[in-house]
């Protein structure tokens, strides 16, 4: 096992990593503060919720980019599918905005 220490949102955090994967996991931490970077100032938020928005951020960006197999022929009920994820979506998002707006409870 070895050590890597990730620059992150201003802080040093050491993780441990397999051997061979320091520099996998160096680019990972580098992928993270870009991110918490680009998402900008994170007003009252507390460390642990910054950085849980920047995961979610990424892991939607991962879900996003990932191969998928070639989708089967439409089906009749997809328009049903596809208003249920539709709502799924909204509320997820109203979600996330309320989060957003709640002063931090610490």
């Amino acid at each position: 096992m070895s050590n890597v220490t990730l620059h992150i949102g201003g802080r040093d955090y050491t993780v441990a990593c397999a051997d061979g994967e320091e520099a996998h996991v160096t680019g990972l931490g580098r992928m993270i503060s870009a991110k918490l970077d680009e998402m900008g100032g994170t007003g009252n938020q507390s460390e642990v919720r910054t950085l849980l928005f920047a995961a979610l951020l990424l892991a939607d960006e991962v879900h996003e980019l990932k191969g998928r197999p070639e989708p089967e022929p439409r089906r009749a009920s997809d328009p049903e599918i596809d208003a249920v994820l539709d709502r799924v979506a909204d509320r997820l998002e109203n979600i996330a905005n309320t989060l957003e707006r709640q002063p931090e409870h610490t």
